[in-house]
């Protein structure tokens, strides 16, 4: 995979308007960051906006269709939440799991652990860690043996890439 510039991120995905659309931009690019941005790893926050962020997304104009985004995809089975990209919050599409619990060995173990949010009927919440490899289904750690670490690795090469421009 080549390298993507900010920039080039942002004037092929400016059109994210729904919920849907938030997570076909997480299923297209496998990895991307909520907010922040890191090389090659897009911002769904900079997306939705269509220009890149400076500072707290709340401020922004597009704040609810942000938020509203995010919560969609945070409540996608098929996405991974978790702080894998430099501790920030991390999305990762399901395709990419099996490579990503080849290469677990490689990574801190808190940056693995799924995160899920936990709403009370007081509107509080808290956020539950699951750890790795307790969250990964069994048909998922299996593809993840079948795997080299070469092809673990060219699937998730925007990680490298992201790791080099930082």
């Amino acid at each position: 995979m080549k390298a993507t510039s900010s920039a080039a991120l942002l004037q092929h995905t400016a059109a994210i308007l729904s919920p849907a659309q938030a997570i076909a931009f997480v299923v297209e690019h496998g990895v991307v960051l909520e907010a922040s941005r890191r090389g090659a790893i897009a911002s769904l926050a900079d997306a939705i906006a269509g220009e890149a962020l400076n500072g707290n997304w709340w401020s922004h104009p597009h704040n609810r269709s942000i938020f509203a985004a995010t919560r969609a995809v945070r409540d996608c089975s098929d996405v991974l939440v978790c702080r894998l990209v430099d501790g920030k919050i991390s999305f990762v599409h399901a395709r990419l799991w099996p490579a990503l619990a080849r290469l677990a060995n490689r990574f801190p173990a808190q940056r693995l652990a799924r995160l899920k949010e936990i709403h009370s009927a007081t509107g509080a919440h808290r956020v539950e860690e699951i750890p790795f490899p307790q969250w990964l289904p069994n048909e998922t750690a299996t593809q993840a043996q079948q795997l080299s670490d070469a092809q673990a690795c060219a699937a998730l090469a925007m990680l490298a890439e992201s790791a080099g421009a930082a």
